[in-house]
């Protein structure tokens, strides 16, 4: 029988830009409280050419960020769900992340790096858990039709 190794540190997000990994560490530093940059490192010589890999962390959770050139690009496969609790915060990310007006549908956004975020109600959690399904099939039709949520309009379908 194989036990599971004891992990000793978290998983750390790494993200692949083409040039831009420091110009989003700043970027996404100065959106979220409690973040900073950790670290900067140039690599010279690598396969990709000369390298930057800036280490940030986000709120208590760290990211590696690379810039090695164009060879592979962000997809939706791939998003980063930011739980808020009031519109006003909604609002604010919203406002500061979203990039592609066109990529925009059910709280998913993609900001000017093409890295895809789910900006959404915490108590949406709840909802989504429901084991009522009418109310379940309120809330999923009232978010279907939105692109930022609006969290009294699906506290309103939830409600019935």
């Amino acid at each position: 029988m194989t036990t599971k190794p004891v992990i000793t540190t978290k998983i750390t997000p790494h993200l692949w830009f083409d040039k831009e990994a420091r110009e989003a560490a700043e970027f996404y530093t100065s959106l979220f409280p409690k973040s900073k940059i950790k670290s900067s490192t140039i690599l010279s010589d690598t396969p990709s050419g000369t390298v930057e890999s800036v280490t940030i962390d986000l709120m208590g959770q760290e990211f590696m960020l690379l810039s090695a050139g164009p060879l592979f690009k962000f997809n939706e496969s791939i998003s980063f769900i930011i739980r808020c609790k009031t519109q006003k915060e909604i609002d604010y990310y919203w406002e500061k992340l979203s990039a592609v007006p066109e990529a925009e549908q059910c709280g998913w956004l993609k900001d000017k790096f093409g890295l895809s975020w789910q900006i959404v109600p915490a108590a949406m959690d709840k909802m989504m858990k429901d084991k009522n399904g009418e109310r379940l099939a309120r809330v999923t039709g009232a978010f279907l039709t939105m692109k930022k949520f609006d969290i009294k309009a699906l506290e309103r379908a939830y409600k019935g």
